[in-house]
């Protein structure tokens, strides 16, 4: 099984010389801060110390595989650590490995010379482990004599089989096959750093003194390498890295590469190296990590004699491919085969080849790859023919941007982003340029690249264009964004684009106005919003008097930035309203629901609704899941929404995924299914991450602390609020941080501190300066009622109940009828109260969702015991008890069985005390989350799997993992395991 892990890097680098037999490295070129990569490492260790492990610790040259090994000898704790690195050298010498190995352990370097130096060592290992563990470190393993490699490979294998108290990891360069001693034991491969711990890794290098827009195309370019982004860095002069001069093109030069690149490339075959370079110039072209392996091999015997052919935009031949030698052979050990697929071992050494062969060279395996390709005028062909070319080739570049555009070409994202970007380049008009760039962008922000997206769009800006130009760049700009940025720079991107673009296309004005609104909607900013919204309709000058609650950010097509089209056709491929009429009912809609004229909204938005249902169209069905949640209609934001994610799964749009799963998210939030909403909340968080959108991500973690606010985890309500509120801030996401802030809030009430949520939710609703987002307010009103009631503070929360009654007589917001009769009943006369109770649990029949139901039931419980009405009351409290284990709420069914306790009943549920002794009954005793971190350890993954596969830390698993051990009475992982297990045979709920 191979483990993947990821370390931060400082700058501090330093180097250890040769075998030099020290039980403890010297300085430490890692450094690691406090939280999961200090966990993670301490995690390793400790299995190692249990289990008497062994891990191949391998990873692409620069990735820190040394460092890494440096750090573990640094901190283990437990034993003694031998610490060693292979020597060059004295590679020929027999056995000099084994001997080092045994100096730096204190032990005689006598080895046996009857082939039993590997059983030898083992006795050795074993012996030194007898008092206490031992980790042994050895580095560089591929280069130790084969003697010692040999009996180095026994002793690890027995190790792996049988443990015994020591602990091996053995460094292996990753670009090369596993040498037979290693093949078989467990591999340990170095993780590229994650965007911000580059970024951090920058920093660090420079003391800050970099420009943000430097260090994020660093970053990029160094494609997580930590060796690389500090080569990068080194590379260029302070007024470089403050921006105040040009960065050199090509960043990653070919120096630079082949310097962190090594002596991995030394010493290559004349053979080997035309198929290296046709390798790389076909992965180069395409974007994909790998390539047809015939058509590489058959470039790769014509490389040599077209070196020297002239500079020329040829065509290829019919039946070159035929007539080219087909190169056989042993493969250069940078290449992997599989499924007929070619792909170097390190990412970085293809970089390395190509940068660092000849522009003859280059040119001549990008003309032999065209001329092999099996359609001559298809985007992989004409791609490898523009870089057969040196200057401007204005006929080349139409023909590559046409067959990017063609829409019936089944290409993904990537590739059309390459031929755009590369057509650009070959066209020597500006405003041609411009355009092209542009279209680049879009398939770069759908490919899931913001970063990349925003540097074409900089190179569109910089070439003289028309204003439809312009307004399609500034239009997807606001998109980027909005995505990924501070949200008020957004709007202002849209509302450039929308002036840019209105005498041009009515349609692209309308989606860059609905954009606009959108940006400002995040923000909070009413009047901002109301002026994007183009009040040219029956309430242009309608006074805002209601601002109703709507818990999604809503735009239809603010990512759309093509700059052709006419306004008013129909939507390809659909049926129903045309695409401007949609944006038009959107926009008014919109304008309504702020006015708070739910009159005049509802067909605006039923029409956006219904148009969008019979389409295939990603977009189309965004906007109608949105319009949808502002109806309140949650059973169609939900069915649009779940469609709208297979169709952006089914194009590829990678850059939709994130925001299809949170318009899902609130969907099933709003319908009461919290735990549905945190499963799409979760894979959206990891979408968005992965495409670069932060501020799609604090709200994915905003729903995630509301979810867990439910099940009553504190700490992942405090983690994923953090986060959410860290981002909000910095881009001023005024309506995700008053979700988090909810949440926290929540958390406080399930925990029964109703006073610390009645001070955190006051500001938020009541009204002033400080009240919170006006799309989610309303929402959290009837939880301050709730706190305010139970804190002895019954009259700061009047005045607020009645602006929530105008929300829930507009009927958007399904629960509101019942949770505002369930507030009245909390602040009224004891001979009001009983009805008014009764009252909100008949309108919870009309709705789905187990937890408000529950909660008013919990409510109407209490009141009943505390006025002796114990036989009534009993009958509450059992059904919020059951309906709060239905729905996974633990501490709001904790509170509701010591209600049930102090009613003289003995709850059976959830909130009995510890059992002595556990069986697979008691796995229901555990919250949700708690039983997924349990199948998932149960499944043999380790606390850092668990937590990038939840979107959670180390330490959270680790919080949680320590009271599932407490809740079932378990000591270790294995008996936990047992246990799930058994509980799967009994078909036990998990």
């Amino acid at each position: 099984m191979v483990r993947t892990y990821t370390f931060r890097l400082s700058l501090r680098m330093s180097k250890v010389a040769g075998m030099t037999g020290q039980t403890t490295p010297g300085s430490a070129p890692l450094r690691y801060r406090p939280g999961p990569e200090r966990q993670e490492i301490a995690e390793l260790l400790e299995r190692l110390r249990t289990d008497g492990g062994v891990r191949v610790v391998t990873g692409e040259p620069g990735c820190g595989r040394t460092a890494f090994l440096e750090f573990a000898a640094r901190s283990f704790r437990a034993g003694p650590v031998w610490h060693v690195r292979a020597d060059p050298a004295r590679i020929r010498q027999p056995h000099h490995g084994l001997r080092t190995l045994l100096r730096a352990g204190g032990r005689p370097a006598h080895v046996p010379g009857d082939g039993a130096a590997g059983e030898a060592l083992l006795g050795v290992l074993r012996a030194a482990a007898a008092a206490s563990p031992l980790l042994v470190c050895v580095d560089d393993v591929h280069l130790w004599d084969a003697a010692s490699r040999a009996a180095l490979g026994h002793a690890a294998a027995r190790v792996h089989a049988t443990g015994g108290g020591v602990g091996l990891l053995l460094g292996v360069p990753g670009h090369r096959p596993a040498d037979r001693e290693t093949a078989g034991l467990p591999v340990l491969r170095i993780a590229p750093l994650t965007p911000g711990d580059a970024a951090g890794l920058v920093d660090d290098a420079t003391g800050g003194a970099v420009d943000p827009a430097v260090r994020e195309e660093l970053v990029a370019e160094a494609e997580g390498n930590p060796a690389l982004l500090l080569a990068l860095v080194r590379r260029l002069s302070p007024a470089q890295l403050r921006g105040r001069r040009a960065l050199p093109r090509p960043l990653a030069d070919a120096e630079t590469l082949t310097a962190v690149a090594g002596g991995c490339l030394t010493g290559v075959p004349p053979d080997h190296a035309d198929l290296l370079l046709t390798t790389a110039a076909a992965v180069r072209v395409t974007g994909e990590p790998d390539a047809d392996a015939d058509l590489v091999r058959a470039a790769a015997g014509r490389v040599g004699e077209r070196a020297a052919a002239p500079d020329a935009e040829t065509a290829p031949s019919p039946g070159a491919r035929a007539r080219a030698p087909h190169a056989a052979g042993p493969l250069p050990e940078t290449l992997a085969l599989a499924d007929g697929r070619l792909r170097f071992r390190s990412a970085l050494l293809g970089r390395a080849v190509y940068a660092g062969a000849s522009p003859e060279r280059r040119r001549a395996a990008h003309r032999a790859l065209a001329e092999g390709t099996g359609d001559p005028r298809g985007v992989p062909a004409l791609l490898h023919r523009s870089w057969t070319v040196t200057g401007p080739a204005p006929a080349l570049a139409a023909e590559l941007a046409a067959a990017a555009a063609d829409p019936a070409a089944a290409l993904p994202p990537g590739l059309r982003r390459a031929a755009h970007t590369r057509a650009a380049e070959l066209t020597p008009d500006g405003a041609e340029r411009a355009h092209r760039y542009t279209a680049a962008a879009q398939q770069a922000l759908l490919a899931g690249d913001p970063s990349e997206a925003l540097r074409l769009l900089e190179a569109a800006r910089s070439r003289p264009a028309p204003a439809s130009v312009r307004g399609g760049a500034e239009l997807l700009r606001g998109a980027v964004l909005l995505a990924d940025g501070p949200v008020d720079d957004a709007r202002e991107s849209f509302l450039l684009a929308a002036g840019l673009l209105a005498g041009h296309s009515r349609e692209e004005a309308d989606t860059a106005g609905l954009g606009a609104a959108n940006a400002a909607w995040a923000a909070g900013d009413v009047a901002a919003c109301l002026r994007a919204l183009a009040p040219d309709g029956p309430l242009a000058h309608e006074p805002a008097r209601v601002l109703a609650p709507v818990p999604t950010a809503a735009v239809a097509r603010a990512a759309h930035a093509s700059s052709a089209g006419t306004a008013g056709t129909a939507v390809p491929g659909s049926t129903g309203p045309t695409r401007s009429a949609l944006l038009r009912d959107h926009r008014d809609g919109m304008r309504a629901v702020l006015l708070g004229r739910f009159d005049l909204a509802a067909a605006p938005l039923r029409r956006v609704v219904e148009g969008g249902l019979p389409a295939d169209e990603p977009e189309r069905l965004l906007g109608s899941a949105a319009a949808a949640l502002m109806l309140g209609d949650v059973t169609a934001a939900r069915r649009t929404g779940a469609r709208a994610l297979a169709a952006v799964r089914t194009l590829g749009a990678a850059a939709l995924e994130p925001r299809a799963l949170e318009y899902l998210a609130y969907a099933e939030l709003r319908a009461g299914r919290h735990q549905l909403a945190r499963t799409h909340a979760e894979e959206g968080l990891r979408t968005a991450r992965r495409t670069g959108q932060r501020n799609t991500a604090a709200h994915h973690h905003a729903v995630l602390a509301l979810a867990a606010s439910i099940e009553g985890e504190r700490e992942l309500v405090a983690e994923h609020a953090t986060a959410a509120l860290r981002t909000a801030r910095r881009h001023g996401l005024a309506q995700a941080a008053t979700l988090a802030q909810w949440a926290l809030a929540r958390a406080d009430l399930g925990a029964g501190r109703p006073r610390e949520a009645a001070d955190r939710l006051g500001p938020l609703v009541r009204p002033g300066a400080r009240r919170g987002h006006f799309a989610v307010w309303m929402l959290a009103v009837p939880c301050f009622v709730e706190a305010s009631a139970f804190a002895g503070r019954p009259e700061d929360a009047r005045t607020v109940v009645e602006d929530f009654a105008l929300w829930a007589a507009c009927g958007a917001d399904p629960q509101a009828p019942a949770q505002l009769l369930r507030c009245r009943a909390l602040l009224a006369a004891p001979e009001a109260a009983d009805e008014l109770y009764l009252r909100a649990l008949d309108r919870h029949e009309e709705t789905d969702g187990d937890f408000e139901r529950a909660r008013t039931e919990l409510l109407y419980g209490k009141w009943l015991r505390r006025r002796r009405r114990l036989g009534e009351a009993r009958a509450r409290l059992g059904e919020a008890l059951m309906g709060f284990e239905r729905c996974g709420a633990h501490p709001w069914g904790q509170q509701a069985a010591a209600e049930l306790r102090a009613n003289g009943a003995a709850p059976g549920g959830a909130g009995g005390g510890p059992s002595s002794r556990s069986g697979p009954g008691e796995l229901s005793r555990l919250t949700p989350q708690q039983l997924r971190i349990a199948r998932c350890v149960a499944e043999g993954a380790t606390n850092r799997e668990v937590a990038l596969s939840l979107s959670v830390s180390t330490r959270t698993v680790d919080y949680h993992l320590r009271n599932v051990f407490a809740t079932l009475g378990v000591r270790s992982r294995v008996e936990l395991a047992r246990l799930v297990e058994q509980a799967e045979k009994t078909g036990a709920q998990l």
